[in-house]
């Protein structure tokens, strides 16, 4: 067996994803969206965000952020966002090439965070003509760092995007993770706060594959269906996607999933923070550790056959937990971590 931390990415289909994909495979249905699993999927989303938005499905998360992206620009525009934001580290350049260009303004932030300050001095860096001008705030939640940008900061965010006429993004890869950590609404920590679309988690949450985007500004998603198709992100069997998304929302396993991996990692947060060589990056909120380990114990777990990312800083490395990691699994991870610790004292 694989033996793993690194992404959430790595895990299985949930039970209850699987079963709803396996009830939609039962006999024929209707093409690129028009049946009746993709319906009743789009109207849960409605449900579950207590108001009337756009709903598309796409394979992937960088086709998501991308396509949606493009959406709120224009080639000559710009988007806003931390300097460790997914769309800037990890997605190879898709949201520019979507646009046709829209380019990238990095901002800084502690805890993967952008902040007001932030995004107000890139508005006010410059103005005339020759400079891309700023369109959209895209924000993580949670963040790449697995920390939580709270209420509070989401509606300060709000206030300077209406002051400048911005729009918001949000890439909610992790949404439920976040969403059960704050303990609110889906409303309240989107479309109130502000947010014109929703890039929403469900490859992350258990599925095989398959993303949702959720425009509440309905205005925004006009012949959005033709840039997926151009995109070549439209599914001609598109019930296979919809159908796992109405499993995990119909039956509650996407907060049951996303809570069970935030309270596996924080399990694995109290069992490291304890151990003297290592020490805690960043706070832990969601379902995600990362810490800063010698680089001798980094191996000797390599050599033990664990998988890992260390992509934060000199021995910075980061564990994630899934739907299905097991407490076991983690207390193995524990086990060799401290006999790897012993073994170079």
């Amino acid at each position: 067996m694989l033996e793993q931390f690194t992404s959430d990415n790595y895990s299985g289909i949930c039970p209850e994803a699987m079963e709803y994909m396996i009830r939609a495979n039962q006999g024929s249905a209707l093409a690129y969206g028009n049946d009746e699993w993709t319906q009743k999927a789009t109207d849960y989303f409605r449900n579950v965000f207590e108001t009337e938005c756009e709903v598309f499905f796409v394979f992937n998360g960088t086709a998501a952020n991308s396509l949606s992206l493009a959406a709120l620009c224009q080639s000559y525009h710009s988007v806003i966002c931390h300097e460790l934001a997914h769309i800037e580290t990890d997605e190879c350049g898709a949201p520019e090439f979507a646009s046709n260009g829209s380019k990238l303004l990095l901002g800084q932030g502690i805890n993967g965070k952008l902040t007001t300050e932030a995004i107000i001095s890139i508005i006010n860096k410059r103005t005339d003509i020759h400079y891309p001008k700023p369109k959209v705030i895209s924000l993580t939640q949670a963040t790449e760092l697995g920390t939580l940008y709270t209420i509070e900061e989401l509606m300060a965010i709000k206030e300077v995007a209406q002051k400048y006429q911005l729009k918001i993004h949000l890439d909610g890869a992790r949404f439920a993770n976040a969403l059960v950590a704050m303990n609110k609404t889906p409303a309240e920590i989107t479309w109130k706060c502000g947010v014109d679309v929703l890039c929403f988690c469900g490859t992350k949450n258990g599925m095989a594959l398959g993303e949702a985007i959720i425009f509440f500004n309905k205005e925004l998603a006009e012949d959005f269906a033709y840039r997926c198709k151009q995109a070549g992100q439209l599914a001609s069997k598109m019930r296979f996607i919809a159908a796992p998304f109405l499993g995990l929302l119909e039956t509650g396993a996407w907060l049951r999933n996303a809570r069970h991996a935030n309270e596996c990692a924080e399990y694995l947060s109290q069992r490291l923070s304890v151990i003297p060589q290592l020490e805690l990056m960043f706070p832990r909120e969601v379902n995600s550790v990362f810490l800063k380990m010698p680089e001798t114990v980094i191996k000797a777990l390599r050599a033990k056959g664990w998988n890992f990312y260390t992509f934060i800083g000199v021995e910075g490395v980061r564990f994630v937990c899934a739907w299905d990691t097991t407490k076991s699994r983690i207390d193995e991870l524990v086990g060799d971590i401290k006999d790897a610790i012993a073994n170079f004292s």
